[in-house]
Parts: C-alpha cells; sequence; structure tokens
C-alpha cells in the first residue's frame, strides 16, 4: 500500500487519482482468487 503512490510517481502518473483505483482492483484480484482457492480446497 505504502509503495504504490512511490510506483505511480516513478511512471509519471499521479498517485493521487489512480492510487485508489489500482489498489482497489488489486485488493479485489487477491480476494477473488483467495476465495477460489479456498473453495478449490474444500471441495477438491
Amino acid at each position: 500500500g505504502a509503495s504504490l503512490p512511490l510506483i505511480l510517481d516513478r511512471m509519471k502518473i499521479d498517485p493521487a487519482l489512480a492510487g485508489g483505483v489500482v489498489l482497489t482492483t488489486i485488493t479485489d484480484v487477491v480476494g477473488f482468487f483467495a476465495f477460489l482457492g479456498l473453495a478449490a480446497y474444500f471441495y477438491g
């Protein structure tokens, strides 16, 4: 979370505008795959 604005700044992207969107996307993807992993563990 703390390194994301630094990475966006190096890529010449405004961290204030893109940070929330990117962090939300990463959180959603990680949660989705964690859910699929748990489902595969219990049902597989």
